[in-house]
């Protein structure tokens, strides 16, 4: 008896350790791109709408990675999913490095994406198989871990760029190389490790079809989108907004970055059991209002108020895993498929946001006139306000699926 409970104690611990670094890894290498973008778009000559559609486009490779990832895991098994995903994302950091071209560098970050994408499938998957008690608290626990390091990449992203090797500067190229070779570390373990839930017969899993018929599932789809969209772009846009609207450099940029994500990271790690006392949905409703109305007051405010920017990280961070402790509780049998599909889509409102961002900063540049001081400024504000309306309306999205679920008594 004890052999066995101390069998199951080590590989429960492995399964942890995948999914916590997982998560750390996840994290570095979707904000590690905060101080390497102005970069990344003085080198290659970009402006405002085509940086918006490179990250459209590797938003695209995401969505592309969702949509096959639930084939491989029948195929393979969770397991050499997930060390296949931690490896195309190392092969892209090398791949990253050599790139001195914008088409191959396009290629490299676009493969970079798909292992991204195959990741968070592969460790959503794994999430709703394992903690079956205390959902909301573990989701956002384990998803706590993606906030920690996101908030320490953009720093670390910035001194290494400063890094001097040989006399070689790393760059962004070189310090891309540096983080995405950590995958290696989560695929030796779990090599060693195994996974629960691959030996399900097909006949006991839910199939596309039922779920598809669940309208709750569909307002779910909106909610993740709208959320996941409004938290996604902040990495990729505040420092681009703190740079040029107030002439930040890079270093005060990246901090506030690095703060956004620190409360990002202390509200999954904190406020998780809050989400299993006052229910998924209504807890949906309260961060992501909060998180849209610090971004409308930040960017109405001025300078002043900047702080409000990374106060919005407190409501975002609730919505992903509070998303995933729903699917894993209303769909017990299903999860596997209502999370490949919810985040699929996810994918395809990421792609659509990312370019709508860049589409609109271009647009109201454009209206205001692009001889006018103020034109860039202007741009930039109504940009980053597209990112406070995709919060907003994850809210009213989740009022309406409250209302629905009411109707129907089936509030988790």
């Amino acid at each position: 008896m004890e052999k066995s409970i101390g069998k199951f104690n080590k590989i429960y611990a492995m399964q942890l350790a995948t999914i916590f670094i997982g998560f750390i890894i996840f994290g570095f290498s979707e904000n590690i791109k905060g101080p390497a973008i102005p970069r990344i778009q003085f080198d290659f000559m970009l402006n405002e709408s085509q940086l918006g559609t490179l990250l459209s486009l590797n938003a695209l490779g995401y969505l592309i990675a969702c949509s096959f990832t639930a084939y491989l895991t029948k195929i393979w098994g969770i397991k050499w999913v997930t060390v296949a995903a931690f490896a195309s994302m190392a092969f892209s950091g090398i791949l990253i490095f050599f790139s001195h071209h914008y088409a191959m560098f396009s290629a490299s970050y676009f493969l970079m994406y798909i292992g991204n994408g195959m990741l968070e499938i592969g460790l959503a998957i794994l999430s709703a198989r394992i903690f079956v008690r205390n959902t909301g608290t573990m989701m956002n626990m384990t998803h706590g871990f993606y906030g920690l390091s996101s908030t320490v990449a953009p720093l670390i992203a910035t001194g290494l760029m400063k890094v001097t090797i040989a006399g070689h500067t790393l760059d962004w190229r070189g310090m891309y190389l540096a983080m995405l070779m950590l995958s290696v570390i989560p695929i030796l373990i779990a090599m060693f490790s195994t996974f629960p839930g691959d030996d399900i017969s097909h006949e006991d899993r839910v199939p596309l079809k039922t779920l598809l018929r669940d309208r709750v599932l569909w307002l779910m789809v909106l909610v993740l989108t709208f959320g996941v969209v409004s938290e996604l772009a902040v990495g990729g846009w505040l420092v681009n907004f703190l740079e040029k609207a107030y002439n930040w450099d890079t270093v005060n940029a990246s901090g506030m970055l690095s703060i956004f994500f620190l409360c990002f990271a202390l509200a999954r790690l904190l406020l998780g059991p809050l989400t299993d006392r006052i229910g998924f949905v209504l807890s949906l409703i309260i961060f992501s209002g909060f998180s849209a109305l610090c971004t409308f007051a930040a960017i109405a405010g001025g300078e002043s108020v900047a702080f409000l920017f990374a106060a919005s990280g407190i409501g975002i961070a609730m919505i992903y895993p509070t998303v995933m402790a729903f699917i894993a509780k209303r769909y017990p049998k299903g999860s596997d498929t209502a999370i490949t599909f919810t985040v699929t889509m996810m994918g395809l409102g990421s792609v659509i946001g990312n370019y709508l961002i860049g589409g609109v900063t271009e647009l109201v540049k454009h209206l205001v006139g692009e001889n006018s001081p103020n034109s860039l400024l202007r741009g930039l504000q109504a940009g980053y306000g597209f990112i406070g309306l995709c919060a907003a309306l994850c809210a009213i999205t989740g009022i309406i699926l409250y209302i629905h679920l009411s109707k129907r008594k089936e509030i988790i």
